[in-house]
């Protein structure tokens, strides 16, 4: 059985040695993060070409998502690397101090801070591990009382209980990083902190001039991890090629106990708006020190599976982590027994259903065939991927083979759940084009003589968004 969700890594240095990046992707990965809060322009760059010839090497599609930092909202370093913070002592946030920090203050990165809150605001550090409560706003400086004590280390994160931080989800170095995935093209653009639609149409615009050079049209990837995204979640949506349940900082913005409804919600949302969903933070946290996962952490994956993401996203586990192999390994195991118990409700699924396009008509035509004739494989024939996307929004046992003759359209399809993309010659003619595709899938053992299969394509050959035919065929 092979696998429909797909598997993100993110690279770092657990996992950019040439052989680790290739038993990796021969592991299960179909999609490389390439993390810009760390590295320099020229490191992505280098990674960026390490990942398109390791994939080549092993025959696989592999998309490459650049994920941006965001603003910094953290505090500043400390005189001895950490203070240790004791419950109901004071302590400063000061936007104005230059000079490494002690117990009783520390600097921010952050410089608006002051602006953002007021007495009785609650500010998460280190990820919700210590509580501040702010007591006074004087000038520059917050004044605060801890509420939960624990060690504070250099650079930890602020977040303000039930968000409220106006800091802008694009920064100046957003805006030259996305230079630099534009560079090596990257397939999907990961926005971190977007509040409304208006954060990704200005991330759309700069991208697409960034990338008008390469002829190159990334697709966008919103990272919900503010309280303020949640009401604004079908704009941003529909301002996006698809979500990131980003589940650490929005754990800390909203609460823990809200986060898995949260995520439920999101996924249904995106897969009925025809967008992509990624599953994301400490899906497999415990394996980056060990070689088997907890028992939650298997229910965790498994859940996100069910829910019907479209990838399950590992961060430090691969970048940093001891197990990286092991942890992609596990986790692909781990969605195939998913996948055997999830439930195929098409026929619900298309009642009081309306399509506006002929070429969304198809996709569903062809699956609702395949699923009650039982046929092997669905293939479609797509130069823009956009069929395979339709198609893919619904659960079926069928595999959907995605053949284009696009290397871009491949590997960008290579996160869409269930789609099996391949690059094919291309074909004026429709009947050509058609054969040949039976001839792959023969070839790849997909198709055997007397399966039956069902085929969708565009007639004239080569125009996206033009699929308007689909036939049943069975292999002579």
């Amino acid at each position: 059985m092979t696998r429909a969700t797909k598997i993100v890594a993110t690279l770092g240095p657990a996992s950019s040695d040439p052989q680790v990046l290739e038993n990796l992707l021969r592991a299960g990965v179909d999609v490389v993060r390439l993390n810009f809060s760390h590295g320099k322009a020229q490191d992505h760059i280098d990674r960026a070409t390490l990942v398109r010839e390791t994939a080549a090497r092993v025959g696989k599609p592999v998309a490459l998502m650049a994920d941006l930092q965001g603003p910094k909202i953290r505090v500043g370093k400390f005189v001895d690397g950490k203070v240790m913070l004791v419950g109901g002592q004071p302590f400063v946030l000061d936007a104005q101090r230059t000079e490494p920090g002690d117990l009783g203050a520390v600097g921010l990165d952050y410089k608006e801070l002051p602006r953002d809150v007021k007495p009785g605001d609650k500010l998460l550090l280190n990820d919700g591990l210590i509580v501040l409560v702010v007591e006074a706003v004087r000038g520059e400086q917050v004044h605060t009382v801890v509420k939960v004590g624990g060690e504070l280390s250099n650079n930890k994160g602020i977040n303000k209980a039930g968000g409220g931080l106006t800091a802008p989800a694009l920064t100046a170095k957003d805006m030259e990083d996305i230079k630099t995935a534009m560079a090596f093209q990257c397939e999907y653009l990961a926005v971190s902190f977007p509040k409304s639609a208006t954060d990704m149409e200005m991330a759309r615009q700069l991208a697409n001039v960034a990338g008008e050079a390469y002829r190159h049209k990334p697709a966008l990837i919103a990272k919900i991890e503010r309280s303020e995204a949640i009401p604004q979640l079908e704009n941003i949506l529909k301002a996006s090629d698809g979500i990131m349940v980003a589940r650490g900082d929005l754990a800390v913005e909203v609460g823990n106990a809200a986060v898995p409804a949260l995520q439920k919600r999101m996924i249904r949302m995106a897969r009925e708006m025809d967008k992509v969903v990624i599953t994301a933070t400490q899906m497999m946290e415990s394996m980056i020190l060990a070689p088997v996962p907890t028992r939650a952490e298997v229910s965790d994956v498994a859940n996100a599976v069910l829910d019907g993401t479209d990838a399950v996203m590992l961060s430090a586990e691969t970048a940093a982590g001891k197990y990286p192999v092991e942890t992609v390994e596990q986790m692909h195991l781990i969605a195939l027994e998913a996948e055997r118990a999830e439930d195929v409700q098409l026929d619900s699924d298309f009642v009081n259903k309306q399509f506006g396009r002929i070429d969304q008509s198809i996709a569903m035509g062809a699956l609702f065939t395949a699923h009650h004739l039982g046929c092997k494989a669905i293939i479609a024939l797509t130069e823009s991927g956009s069929t395979a996307l339709w198609m893919s929004r619904h659960n079926i046992k069928v595999p959907i083979y995605a053949l284009t003759t696009k290397a871009q359209s491949e590997r960008k399809m290579a996160l869409y759940r269930n789609v099996r993309p391949i690059l094919m010659p291309s074909f004026s003619d429709r009947d050509q084009a058609l054969q040949a595709a039976e001839k792959l899938l023969c070839e790849r053992g997909v198709l055997m003589p007397g399966d039956t299969y069902a085929i969708t394509c565009g007639e004239p050959m080569g125009y996206p968004g033009g699929t308007n035919m689909l036939k049943v065929c069975r292999v002579g």
